[in-house]
């Protein structure tokens, strides 16, 4: 699944920020990048602390740039730019207090342009990756909120990649009609960064009026604010999931959609339903699963789980820079 995105990244060099620059997995994460020359990156951190947890670790992390905030030579003019940034949200002593931890730091890296992509979470939580995002980075233009999506893969019976996206699995709880347009189309985007042509469906208990409820009112309005938003992308709605993904039932429930029996795109009317599917996929289904990838923000940059091993941080490694 990387190989198109790892083809890019080798032609068009780019600069990845990890914001927990002494933990083992990101070393090795970073080795391994290096090696396979796909992306430079910078570690933050203490640079002796640093050197010692790769040395303890085996790791050659010669040629590495390590950058401590305590004596980064312009840290100075990166707290007067975040004050600039957060607008009369948090003092002086504040931003200097924030871009003293890892997270503060590596996003404003990142907007700095020393580095176009940052991934953090192997010690730092969601919210603790993702509120320095939004403060500092942003959300693109037209954009209100941050979602995110997993990518999920497997080969086939026939010896093919299978690749779906499924979003909202990790951001947003109870998501309105308006994020539900937003995620739906991000998450598209995102499909076709990893080489899906998206058919987008918006899930639900209910085929086309089939059910009554809130949340297929929800689903059927958010899927026509859709349409009228992107209307370029083939996305229908509201589905159940067998009549997305069933060309035979499709036949039955929704003949002649666009989208019905063949969907490769999967929306979620909230995080429950969603974080729920994508990991009977993984599960039962006996895909990979990739993610959460962000959507919606300025530049890219994700989160990644605290259980994580060096393999998952180096595939998302390449994920986050690749979205760039």
């Amino acid at each position: 699944m990387f190989e198109n995105l790892v083809a890019t990244l080798k032609a068009n060099r780019l600069k990845i920020v990890f914001t927990e620059g002494s933990d083992a997995r990101i070393l090795e994460a970073a080795t391994r990048l290096k090696k396979d020359d796909i992306l430079d990156s910078i570690l933050v951190g203490n640079v002796d602390e640093v050197k010692a947890a790769a040395k303890e670790g085996g790791f050659d992390i010669d040629g590495i740039e390590i950058i401590d905030p305590a004596t980064f030579d312009k840290f100075d003019e990166m707290t007067q730019k975040m004050v600039e940034l957060r607008k009369g949200k948090m003092t002086e002593e504040q931003c200097c207090a924030a871009l003293s931890k890892g997270n503060y730091f590596g996003t404003m890296l990142v907007k700095m342009g020393y580095a176009d992509a940052l991934l953090g979470g192997a010690t730092y939580s969601t919210a603790d990756t993702v509120r320095p995002a939004l403060q500092i980075i942003k959300t693109k233009p037209g954009n209100k909120i941050v979602s995110s999506c997993f990518i999920l893969s497997r080969t086939g019976k026939d010896g093919n990649e299978e690749k779906y996206a499924m979003g909202d699995c990790a951001i947003n709880i109870n998501p309105s009609e308006d994020d539900l347009v937003e995620i739906a189309i991000e998450t598209a985007r995102t499909a076709k960064a990893f080489g899906i042509d998206p058919k987008v469906a918006m899930l639900s208990y209910s085929t086309m009026g089939s059910g009554k409820g809130e949340t297929v009112d929800m689903m059927r309005n958010a899927t026509a604010k859709a349409k009228e938003a992107a209307p370029e992308l083939a996305i229908d709605g509201e589905l159940q999931f067998d009549a997305a993904f069933s060309p035979v039932v499709a036949k039955t429930k929704c003949k002649g959609s666009p989208v019905a029996g063949q969907a490769n795109t999967f929306i979620f009317p909230d995080i429950n339903a969603g974080n729920i599917g994508y990991k009977i996929a993984q599960r039962l289904g006996g895909f990979e699963a990739y993610g959460p990838i962000l959507q919606g923000l300025n530049a890219p940059i994700n989160d990644l789980s605290r259980g994580c091993n060096a393999d998952e941080v180096y595939q998302m490694a390449i994920i986050t820079a690749g979205l760039k």
